[in-house]
């Protein structure tokens, strides 16, 4: 695919609006439970093989935010060609569990982190649909009640990103990639977004009228790829982040980061409508040549009616989901029982607040 044309937004324009912060606590529950009035939203968790963390993770979500409060509508578990029990550990908490390979496989192909999201995206019926990681050792409802904040409360909002505070460095701010090419990556060719704490969190959302207006890059551009356009789109005044407090994760190590530098740098560069070698090849001390293609899925908005789902009401049963929860065992419901204890246990000794030792405990209790 042949580098678009320049897309960056003038100087001025850039300077023209800040971007709105806020703190996950900024808003009362009370308030924004009222604040919902006839929204549906969905959110989404992609995981490829998080069988360990993703039951602790839908659990706390369906928990508070499903079944307490009513501010979600429902938890989708889009299961990106795990080789592990993502899908049944998911399935037996609650979740809606949806195989990307079942999704759109002649247009988004194979794995990977963007097509996982465009694909979720396709399949949730929310009007509001956000996104939250699956390896989150410490989840609270903070997570999502801090993204749905500023889109409950703000109409002039479209999309938000969280930042947090990572306990191994002690300070707010982005892990690796984002701080040696990310962050500077933006502060070189799109300045008006350099106020974006952490510019490729996991946790974000939006409104689906927008979301589906827009591209999906594949792959580990796409974060940075759906900043830009969006940015583009609808200016940084429809761009809110939160401070959602601390978060603990699966720290990636340097193998796994290059390849996702590269895919964030030739995201900056093709958005900028700078050319570059596609595909490019990886040289690295030790590994063998690694190619990365360049490219994107379209909007969902431009497909064709074939490939556009009806939409059921927010309280339709998801027969699937519950059928593949149906057919796990005693032991099968023992064994999600301990990997969730384990989760919940692992954040708690690593000093994440908010998860305490009692499954009925969270941060933001109504």
């Amino acid at each position: 695919m042949p580098p678009r044309r320049p897309r960056l937004r003038s100087a001025s324009a850039g300077r023209s609006a800040s971007i709105a912060t806020h703190h996950y606590r900024d808003i009362a529950l009370r308030d924004l439970v009222a604040a919902k009035d006839g929204h549906v939203v969905s959110v989404c968790i992609p995981a490829h093989d998080e069988a360990v963390t993703v039951g602790w993770v839908v659990y706390r979500l369906r928990r508070f935010l499903v079944d307490r409060l009513g501010l979600v509508d429902e938890v989708i578990v889009i299961d990106d060609h795990s080789t592990d029990d993502t899908a049944a550990v998911a399935a037996a908490e609650g979740a809606r569990v949806v195989s990307a390979a079942d999704v759109l496989p002649e247009i988004a192909g194979s794995r990977g982190k963007g097509e996982a999201l465009w694909r979720s995206l396709h399949v949730a019926r929310g009007d509001i649909v956000l996104w939250c990681d699956a390896d989150i050792a410490d989840i609270g409802s903070r997570f999502v009640i801090g993204l749905l904040g500023p889109l409950l409360t703000d109409p002039e909002i479209s999309f938000v990103k969280g930042f947090y505070e990572r306990p191994r460095h002690g300070e707010v701010g982005g892990g690796r990639t984002t701080e040696l090419m990310a962050r500077p990556v933006i502060a070189t060719l799109f300045p008006h977004l350099s106020s974006i704490v952490q510019p490729l969190s996991g946790e974000f959302g939006g409104r689906r009228q927008l979301l589906e207006q827009l591209p999906f890059v594949r792959g580990y551009g796409v974060d940075l790829g759906l900043l830009i356009d969006v940015a583009e789109a609808v200016g940084t005044r429809g761009i809110a982040q939160v401070d959602l407090g601390r978060r603990v994760h699966r720290n990636r190590s340097l193998d796994d980061l290059g390849p996702q530098a590269l895919v964030v740098l030739q995201t900056a560069l093709q958005r900028a409508g700078v050319p570059f070698q596609n595909p490019s090849t990886l040289l690295r001390p030790g590994h063998p040549p690694l190619v990365r293609w360049f490219g994107e899925l379209p909007p969902l908005a431009s497909l064709p009616d074939r490939y556009r789902p009806a939409r059921p009401a927010a309280g339709a049963d998801h027969p699937g989901a519950d059928r593949a929860g149906a057919r796990r065992t005693g032991a099968d419901h023992a064994g999600v029982r301990t990997t969730r204890a384990r989760a919940g246990s692992g954040a708690a000794g690593s000093g994440a607040a908010g998860t305490g030792g009692s499954d009925d405990h969270d941060p933001l209790p109504l």
